[in-house]
């Protein structure tokens, strides 16, 4: 992975956490994403995706999360995503439709208490 992007891993339980911090690209986005598969198990039934530390993400990083979506829900699993509200991702993320295939939330702490039944 790249110097313009650091993922910090945490779990609660079978749920993987990852936090992106930084941008997120053509450049960094295959192995960002081979670091987040890394992250599921067999027993993860969902995985958590915080991009509120996240500075920029184009559209090599948002197709990565879609295609991400898709490989989870074929194996019966569920991603969720974290974005800051105001921020230019939060557009990004509507106006591609992401929202539609990933649970969206704007903060984590929402992300684990308002979903606990679908996310925990």
């Amino acid at each position: 992975m790249t110097a313009i992007a650091r993922i910090e891993e945490e779990s609660h339980g079978d749920l993987p956490i990852a936090r992106v911090h930084g941008e997120v690209d053509a450049s960094n986005a295959r192995d960002i994403g081979a670091r987040l598969r890394s992250m599921l198990s067999n027993r993860s039934e969902t995985m958590v995706v915080d991009l509120s530390p996240t500075t920029y993400i184009d559209s090599a990083g948002l197709n990565l999360l879609f295609a991400l979506a898709d490989e989870m829900r074929s194996r019966q699993q569920r991603l969720v995503v974290v974005i800051a509200e105001e921020s230019p991702i939060a557009r990004m993320v509507a106006v591609t439709g992401l929202d539609h295939v990933a649970a969206t939330y704007a903060t984590l702490d929402g992300a684990l208490s308002d979903g606990r039944e679908d996310v925990a």
